[in-house]
């Protein structure tokens, strides 16, 4: 129960600091925005059988 009480306001601690320094540290700036990949040029290479399905449960 101490370590528990312990780390729970240690966490606090942090999480007021941070709230405190908010304005200071301010918002993160914004990233660009990632390129589009066009998913139709590329190939895609399967390695071993082909899938099959197994329509009949019997036949194995």
């Amino acid at each position: 129960m101490i370590l528990l009480a312990t780390v729970m306001l240690c966490c606090g601690a942090v999480a007021g600091a941070l709230t405190l320094l908010e304005p200071v540290l301010g918002p993160a700036p914004e990233k660009p925005a990632a390129k589009r990949v066009d998913i139709t040029a590329q190939t895609v290479r399967v390695v071993g059988a082909p899938f099959e399905p197994n329509v009949n449960p019997r036949a194995r």
